[in-house]
């Protein structure tokens, strides 16, 4: 069976997760795999765009480096990148039947999308001198954990996927910290919680936890204000650009501003025409990190949300910065109902249509997940 068609049977989404099945069925092909140093990804926001900044600079090394973020927003081989390009379907292919000879039953049909498509990446980076790998939910039961790694970056932590991860910010650290397994750099964090949970982990274990900021010195400062000038960088993305920087520096090598020079993720405050920026986030963290960089009602939201996410507390936060919602159809059954969000708009103070099109006259951000700058793309 070709690729397409396995994953197509796979649910994108699931209500209920065995967390013990990537490990049992890691545990039944380790042997067979050459897993290269991974770099492990772990956090609420931030980590797409600082795993980019960090591929872009081991490959400016002349290192051979593998990069898997997810969720894609158009074509599955966004999620993994090698060497500067998304891999190709030959290849793709190439590696799905490799694994389909390697797993047992029971795991070909078992493993989700996510843990599968994971051991696809991992054969596709076999021979790569460097992994960066992104943690889909959570991280101590996430299918990238499977794995060993030689470091941890923790990038900003806060509430999402509460179902699965804990109710409050303590809960949500605990999970995503003990990923950890020797050494991370953590980035600033907006949650004292955060840092406690370190703490306490560092006393019980021989984990380490370093601020990013212990690696940073004015010559790195000034880089990444020149490169976000440059790459017309909101202050969020400047803070995960100097965090790829601590990380370069920690694995030993000489941070210079020729190493940095390739764009970003997309989807990441990506501005695609001069009035039009997309943006993935859908969660409080990411509003806020956004609402800094527009003018008080100077845009125009196209936006939609899943129902499980803080969708009223979102509109809040961006309220300040929007003159009116517009509401982006999207073909998802995780998707709020019309009317509620249209509630949640109204409880807000802020004015709604449904989005039709894009004007020259006026700035629109894009807005609420992956699948709403996949909507909004088909426009």
């Amino acid at each position: 069976m070709k690729l397409a068609e396995f994953l197509d049977k796979k649910p994108l989404y699931y209500s209920k997760i065995d967390y013990t099945r990537m490990p049992r069925a890691y545990a039944c092909i380790k042997d067979k795999l050459h897993i290269p140093p991974i770099i492990h990804l772990v956090g609420t926001n931030g980590k797409g765009t600082t795993g980019r900044f960090l591929a872009n600079a081991l490959k400016n090394l002349g290192l051979k480096v593998g990069h898997y973020s997810s969720p894609h927003i158009e074509y599955f081989n966004e999620r993994i990148w090698i060497e500067g390009e998304n891999c190709d379907n030959t290849r793709l292919e190439e590696v799905h039947q490799r694994l389909q000879g390697l797993l047992p039953n029971e795991f070909k049909e078992g493993l989700s999308y996510f843990e599968y498509t994971t051991f696809l990446a991992m054969l596709v980076y076999e021979n790569c001198d460097y992994v960066v790998l992104e943690a889909g939910l959570g991280g101590e039961f996430d299918a990238t954990n499977a794995f060993e790694k030689v470091l941890s970056v923790i990038t900003p932590i806060g509430m999402d996927h509460e179902d699965f991860l804990g109710t409050s910010i303590k809960d949500i650290a605990l999970t995503k910290l003990r990923s950890v397994s020797t050494k991370a750099i953590i980035s600033k964090q907006k949650f004292e919680e955060v840092t406690e949970v370190a703490r306490s982990l560092e006393k019980d274990s021989k984990i380490t936890f370093v601020s990013y900021e212990d690696y940073l010195d004015d010559e790195m400062i000034q880089m990444a204000e020149k490169i976000s000038a440059e790459q017309e960088h909101p202050h969020y993305l400047q803070e995960n650009l100097l965090v790829s920087m601590a990380v370069v520096k920690e694995l030993g090598y000489k941070v210079k501003i020729n190493l940095f020079n390739s764009q970003r993720l997309d989807g990441r405050m990506q501005r695609i025409k001069p009035n039009v920026w997309l943006d993935v986030g859908h969660n409080s963290l990411a509003a806020e990190a956004i609402s800094a960089s527009f003018s008080p009602k100077s845009i125009n939201l196209v936006y939609n949300s899943y129902k499980d996410k803080d969708y009223l507390s979102i509109l809040s936060i961006l309220s300040p910065i929007i003159k009116q919602v517009e509401i982006i159809s999207v073909e998802d059954e995780r998707i709020v109902k019309n009317e509620d969000l249209e509630a949640a708009i109204i409880k807000n103070g802020l004015k709604f249509k449904k989005f039709d099109k894009v004007l020259e006259e006026e700035n629109y951000l894009v807005f609420g997940s992956f699948s709403v700058i996949e909507a909004f793309k088909k426009y």
